[in-house]
C-alpha cells in the first residue's frame, strides 16, 4: 500500500487529462471503456514510467466521483503494474465494473499469480494487455484472465490468425485492440474476436456514389430550416413528411413531460412550442444518429462520441465566454457534427451542401480553425489520450487550465449518461 501511495501523491490531483476509449462487442455496441492517464507536461517524463501514479490517480479520482459517473453503464479497463496488484489501492474498486488491465511489463511470479487468484476470489476480473506474441509471461497468465488484448499494430496480418489460435483458451475472449480501420474489424470478426478498440467506427467508409438517405436528408433539411430561423409553419411542415418523425418528436416531448402534471402533447405545432428552437435543433441533430427505428442508442459508439463532443464544446465555450449562450450553442453544433462523415460515409463538404452553415462553423469542422476548431482539436485530444504536453498546447490556446477541462469532461460524460435515461 505504500508504494501505492507514494505513487498516488507524485502527481498532484489537478495535474492530469482523464481519458476514455470505447470497447465495442461484435454487434458493434458499446461494452466498456478503457480509462486512461496522461499527465500535464511538467509531471510527463517522471509519468511515462509510473504506472503506479497513473493508475493510483484514476482509481482515487474515480473512487471520489463514483465509476458509474466516469464510465456509465459500461465497465472500465484500468491498467495495473505490478506495484498496483500487490497493494490493496485496487480494493477501492468495485468489482462489478472494473477489469483490470495487466500491463505487459508485469512478471508473472508466484507471488503475482497468487495475488491475482486472491483478487479473482475477491469478484475482479482481468484482462492481460498488448499480446504480440505467445510468450512465458502470456502462458502463466492465461489461465487467469478472463479477456487476452492483442495489439494489431503489433502483430502482421499473416501471423494474426495463428496467434488468435495459440492463446484462444476456453475461458478467455479475445479483445483487438489498436483496431483503426474497417478491414482490420472485418478480419478480426472473421478471426472470432469477441470486442474491439479504436477508432474504425468514427472513421468515414468514403464510396464513389454513396448517398445521404431520404430520411436522413429529412432531418438535414429540417435542421438546417431551424438554423436559419424559418418559421414554424415550415418546420412543422418538414416533421410532418416523415411520420416516424413525427412520432420520436411527440414521445421525446412527452417524456420530458411525465411527471409534471402537464397535459400530454397531441399535435406536432404544440411540440414545437413546448421545445423551443434551442432545444429542437438539439434534438434533431442527435436523432441524426439514431437507429433505423429512429430510437436513440447510446449504445452506439458514434452517437455517445458525438453527443459527448458537443457538449464538451458547448461546456468549454460557456466556461471561456459566461453567459454567451448563442455561442454555446454553436460548439454544440460544431461538437456533434464533427462526426457526420462518418455517419453518413460522404465527405464533410457534401454535408454542407445540404446544410447552411456559418463560417466559424465550416471553419471549425474543415480545417480545426478558430475557438471552435481549437476546441475540437482539444476533445479529440483526449479521445485517443494524446500526450499530456500535445493536450496543454491546445488548452493554452484556448486558455483553459487542466482542471477545468477535466471538470468539463466529467460533466460532459455525466449529462450524455442522463440523455440516455431521457430517451428512454
Amino acid at each position: 500500500m505504500q508504494a501505492v501511495a507514494t505513487a498516488a501523491t507524485s502527481t498532484p490531483s489537478d495535474e492530469f487529462f482523464l481519458a476514455r476509449q470505447p470497447i465495442l462487442g461484435r454487434d458493434q455496441k458499446l461494452v466498456a471503456f478503457e480509462l486512461l492517464f496522461r499527465a500535464a507536461p511538467e509531471h510527463e517524463d517522471a509519468q511515462l514510467t509510473d504506472y503506479a501514479a497513473a493508475t493510483a490517480a484514476v482509481i482515487s479520482h474515480a473512487s471520489q466521483l463514483g465509476m458509474k459517473q466516469v464510465v456509465g453503464e459500461q465497465v472500465a479497463f484500468v491498467n495495473v503494474d505490478e506495484v498496483v496488484l500487490m497493494s490493496d489501492f485496487v480494493r477501492f474498486l468495485p468489482p462489478d465494473k472494473v477489469i483490470l488491465e495487466i500491463l505487459e511489463t508485469v512478471r508473472p511470479t508466484t507471488a503475482l499469480l497468487a495475488r491475482v487468484r486472491e483478487l479473482k476470489e475477491l469478484g475482479f476480473k482481468f484482462a492481460l494487455d498488448d499480446v504480440i506474441g505467445h510468450s512465458e509471461q502470456v502462458s502463466k497468465l492465461m489461465s487467469l484472465v478472463d479477456i487476452i488484448k492483442i495489439d494489431l499494430q503489433g502483430v502482421g496480418r499473416d501471423e494474426l490468425a495463428e496467434l488468435v489460435r495459440t492463446v484462444r483458451g476456453p475461458h478467455q475472449k479475445l479483445l483487438a485492440e489498436k483496431v483503426e480501420t474497417i478491414e482490420e474489424f472485418e478480419l478480426c470478426m472473421e478471426l472470432g474476436f469477441e470486442y474491439f478498440q479504436g477508432y474504425y467506427f468514427a472513421r468515414p467508409a468514403i464510396l464513389s456514389g454513396k448517398k445521404i438517405t431520404p430520411s436522413e436528408l429529412v432531418l438535414l433539411r429540417l435542421f438546417d430550416l431551424i438554423h436559419s430561423q424559418a418559421d414554424n409553419d415550415a418546420i412543422e411542415a418538414a416533421v410532418k413528411r416523415d411520420p416516424l418523425l413525427s412520432l420520436n418528436l411527440l414521445r421525446l416531448v412527452n417524456g420530458h413531460l411525465a411527471g409534471t402534471g402537464a397535459p400530454q402533447v397531441e399535435s406536432i405545432s404544440q411540440a414545437l412550442v413546448q421545445l423551443g428552437r434551442s432545444q429542437l435543433q438539439r434534438w434533431v441533430q442527435i436523432l441524426l444518429y439514431s437507429g433505423p427505428e429512429g430510437h436513440v442508442e447510446l449504445s452506439s459508439p458514434l452517437l455517445q462520441m458525438a453527443t459527448t463532443r458537443g457538449r464538451l464544446l458547448e461546456l468549454m465555450t460557456l466556461t471561456l465566454r459566461p453567459g454567451d449562450v448563442a455561442g454555446a450553442n454553436t460548439a454544440f453544433t460544431v461538437g456533434i457534427m464533427s462526426l457526420m462523415d462518418a455517419l453518413f460515409d460522404v465527405p464533410m463538404r457534401e454535408i454542407f451542401d445540404k446544410v447552411d452553415l456559418s463560417r466559424d462553423v465550416r471553419a471549425a469542422l474543415l480545417e480545426r480553425d478558430g475557438d471552435y476548431g481549437a476546441m475540437l482539436s482539444v476533445a479529440e485530444a483526449l479521445e485517443h489520450a494524446e500526450p499530456g504536453r500535445n493536450l496543454a498546447a491546445a488548452l493554452d490556446r484556448l486558455g483553459l487550465s487542466v482542471k477545468q477541462v477535466r471538470d468539463i469532461e466529467l460533466a460532459a460524460f455525466g449529462w450524455v449518461r442522463e440523455l440516455g435515461a431521457e430517451v428512454h
